[in-house]
């Protein structure tokens, strides 16, 4: 039975989210503080960690980022009240797969802990798409979620890797976000694509800030495609 911390210090939200997610037939931990979180976290007991940005002791995206250095694998769900762009931005940037803003219904919660805990889209990556993929200066390695950018390596967080193989295996098919959140993140409904938006402006600038070439192209109201083009 896949087993979910809970690092929230509010205990009436804390226990809306236990109950909620007892009643999936998921086992669940709850920590009130970010330390206690982190401690907790660091066990391998845990499939998902589900993080509040503002606790005490250590905040959510420290708890998220020191979390990622011990326990690369184990998907972070943050859920929080800040939805400030620049939050999101630096939560994902912390490692964390998803982020939810409150006030959030319990059904989409426990929509996006199932997407998280099904099938890793690290395994779903390695026999849908080529081993290696090779455009402009720009190479990915699908087995072993490597890439790099003209000789060098990148640092990309799984889903952000997930992301962009997923639109370089098709370039220049347009990927709606409806999409891309089914593809990545395991989403049959998706009401708020943000997260898709803040993971494309993460790529860009770790991808295209060292490149010579564009390779996310907007389409506006729509979704993305992969194409390569020369800058300038």
């Amino acid at each position: 039975m896949p087993k979910v911390l809970v690092v929230e210090d509010d205990p009436t939200m804390a226990e809306m989210v236990e109950y909620n997610l007892r009643a999936q037939g998921l086992e669940v931990e709850v920590a009130s503080d970010g330390g206690e979180g982190l401690r907790k976290a660091r066990k391998h007991e845990f499939s998902l960690v589900l993080l509040d940005v503002m606790l005490p002791s250590i905040d959510g995206l420290k708890v998220a980022d020191d979390l990622r250095r011990t326990r690369p694998d184990v998907p972070i769900l943050i859920v929080s009240a800040r939805a400030e762009e620049d939050t999101k931005l630096r939560g994902f940037a912390a490692g964390a797969d998803d982020y939810l803003t409150k006030p959030f219904s319990m059904e989409e919660l426990v929509a996006r802990v199932k997407a998280l805990l099904r099938r890793s889209r690290v395994e779903a990556l390695r026999t849908e798409v080529p081993s290696e993929l090779s455009f402009g200066d720009l190479r990915m390695a699908t087995r072993d979620f490597r890439t790099w950018v003209d000789d060098r390596e990148l640092d990309l967080r799984p889903k952000e890797f997930s992301l962009l193989a997923t639109l370089a295996a098709e370039p220049g098919r347009l990927f709606t976000r409806v999409e891309l959140a089914e593809k990545v993140w395991g989403y049959t409904y998706l009401g708020d694509t943000r997260t898709i938006d803040t993971h494309v402006k993460n790529l860009r600038k770790k991808v295209e800030d060292a490149s010579a070439y564009r390779y996310i192209e907007t389409v506006r109201g729509v979704g993305y495609r992969f194409r390569v083009k020369p800058k300038g």
